[in-house]
């Protein structure tokens, strides 16, 4: 199953990944380490899940839930946290995604004008 056939949800320090079609279970993880109960902000950066809870950050592979690494981000304190990243789902930039889509549509226009001008 590819990411793109999950949703991910994140509830009481837990991820559970569920068929998008079904709602049926694909797998769910929880936290080695403890105390995480509270709200868990979610980020799919292309194939890898981050996960940050209460103070933590984990990255999660996303098709199968394995965790990949955590962070305990000492120092930070605990509370929600906001996690982004500038990767798409493809594993591309948005920087990179956004030049190209310029390029795509300078190049139609391109092609437009030599079509009209014919």
């Amino acid at each position: 199953m590819t990411i793109n056939e999950m949703v991910f949800v994140g509830l009481n320090g837990k991820v559970v990944a569920l068929n998008r079609d079904t709602g049926d279970e694909v797998w769910k993880w929880e936290p080695t380490t403890r105390g995480h109960q509270g709200f868990v902000a979610l980020v799919v950066d292309g194939d890898r899940l981050v996960v940050s809870d209460n103070g933590y950050i984990y990255c999660l592979e996303a098709t199968t839930g394995r965790q990949l690494w955590h962070n305990p981000l000492t120092g930070y304190g605990t509370g929600i946290a906001v996690v982004a990243t500038a990767a798409s789902s493809s594993g591309q930039s948005a920087a990179g995604a956004a030049s190209l889509a310029a390029q795509q549509a300078a190049s139609a226009a391109g092609a437009a004008v030599i079509v009209a001008s014919s």
